[in-house]
């Protein structure tokens, strides 16, 4: 069975996030809370919360075994950009936008969902 998580508006550019996401995709659970632990970023730490709390949904609500529970699809996808002005020289005023990230973790595993017909 497949369940997920979702961190809406998170406060770091999607770029910069994908970066981490793309070092545990498809990876197992514990495999990819090891390698979030040693990678020392800002979207690590948010990301790992999100997969936490997809883990949990999935083992409280749908009664998942932790220990077979893989990630089948995580994204990033870019959420709302927050304008702020920076100062220029002479006179000026640039713009700076502050994008925010929604972080999408899917764990599976591998099971199907209902009963076959």
């Amino acid at each position: 069975m497949k369940t997920y998580a979702i961190h809406k508006s998170a406060m770091i550019a999607p770029r910069k996030a994908r970066m981490t996401l793309d070092l545990i995709r498809g990876k197992d659970i514990e495999t990819a809370r090891a390698i979030l632990d040693t990678t020392n970023t800002k979207a690590s730490r948010l990301i790992k919360k999100v997969l936490n709390s997809a883990v949990a949904n999935a083992v409280n609500n749908n009664g998942a075994n932790e220990t077979e529970l893989s990630i089948s699809t995580c994204f990033i996808n870019p959420g709302p950009v927050y304008k702020r002005i920076k100062f220029a020289s002479r006179g000026n005023v640039d713009r700076r936008d502050k994008r925010t990230s929604h972080i999408y973790v899917e764990v599976s595993d591998g099971k199907s969902e209902g009963g076959d017909k």
